[in-house]
């Protein structure tokens, strides 16, 4: 049997799905508020038979903060994923990213632990990487600073140490560090909502460099890892190393809209972030650019992929061509909403 954690969530539901079309029966632990609808709505990007597909999952309520509610998920499971997280850049959300992150986890290891679990997948992120300097490349061994790290940073990196520790204790358990995560889903957050600032009208493109990955690679190296032998090793999933401006061009022309003409220097988005930062303590929101995404926006991080690659013999998905299949998918929705 097979557990799966954050089954709502862009990874968590492709997976699910996957592993639906694999002829696999998962059960997704997920909590009694989730909106299980953004998974489905995630099948019927791949299926016409997607309530069929859908209808095929287990779904158990449990929280990972409730450690007795997930042990009691792990009765009979053999292989577990653990795709739930809080992703957030916001300081204000420090307490209840460090107590998804962390403790969540920790909860995870240790019941898998005590259940006898086979294998455990952990998605962790590049944040929990430390960061190559001189633009050097970033590898499963470059060493974590906690100097300037963000919370969500510092939280997978603490997650990490609690998977790390479980492998001690005799968990087989394998560890992946997706870059920046392409797939369709929430057009509202995460990575899936510069779909729609886009398509919205983005003015301004950052100066920096990132790693990106089509959320299918991703899922496609979690179910390669857990049939393999592997076990107590981490591996960065990562496509191609884009500047944001190529990547946000990209995207414009994916969506038929405008490319981003005028350069965000870094005083610029030092400004920025400010002015956001004092319109959301007016009208009580949240601004997607924060400190944080400011001053990374505006590195230039490259991330080898070279440790994965020679395990499987693998290739991914080129950036631009997921950001085409992914930008067609956001048109659809769009179209079908009347917008």
């Amino acid at each position: 049997m097979i557990l799966v954690t954050g089954g709502t969530g862009l990874v968590g539901a492709h997976l699910l799905y996957q592993l639906i079309i694999s002829g696999e029966k998962p059960i997704a632990l997920k909590r009694t508020s989730s909106d299980i609808s953004k998974t489905k709505k995630i099948f019927s990007y791949y299926s016409k038979d997607h309530e069929t597909l859908f209808n095929k999952i287990k779904w158990i309520d449990g929280d990972i903060l409730d450690y007795y509610s997930v042990l009691d998920a792990m009765d009979g499971i053999k292989n577990v994923y653990h795709a739930a997280a809080s992703v957030s850049f916001q300081s204000s959300d420090k307490e209840g990213i460090i107590s998804t992150n962390v403790t969540g986890t920790t909860n995870i290891v240790n019941a898998a632990i005590e259940k006898k679990v086979e294998k455990l997948i952990h998605v962790s992120s590049i944040g929990a990487l430390g960061r190559a300097t001189a633009n050097g490349i970033v590898t499963e061994e470059t060493y974590w600073s906690s100097k300037k790290s963000s919370v969500y940073s510092t939280s997978k990196y603490h997650a990490e140490m609690e998977v790390w520790r479980g492998i001690a204790e005799g968990l087989n358990a394998v560890i992946i560090n997706p870059s920046i995560i392409l797939g369709p889903g929430d057009w509202s957050t995460g990575s899936s909502k510069l779909f729609a600032t886009m398509y919205n009208g983005l003015k301004f493109y950052s100066t920096g460099t990132n790693g990106f990955v089509d959320v299918e690679d991703v899922v496609r190296v979690m179910r390669m890892l857990m049939k393999s032998d592997i076990t107590g090793k981490r591996f960065i999933i990562n496509s191609e190393n884009v500047s944001y401006k190529d990547f946000f061009s990209w995207m414009a022309d994916s969506l038929c809209v405008p490319r981003p003409k005028y350069k965000a220097t870094r005083l610029l988005s030092e400004i920025a972030w400010r002015l956001l930062w004092m319109r959301g303590l007016l009208t009580g929101t949240k601004s997607t650019i924060t400190r944080e995404t400011a001053i990374t926006a505006n590195q230039n991080y490259y991330y080898s992929n070279n440790k994965i690659t020679k395990e499987f013999n693998i290739s991914f998905l080129s950036v631009k061509n997921s950001v085409k299949k992914n930008a067609a998918f956001f048109i659809n929705d769009n179209n079908n909403s009347g917008n």
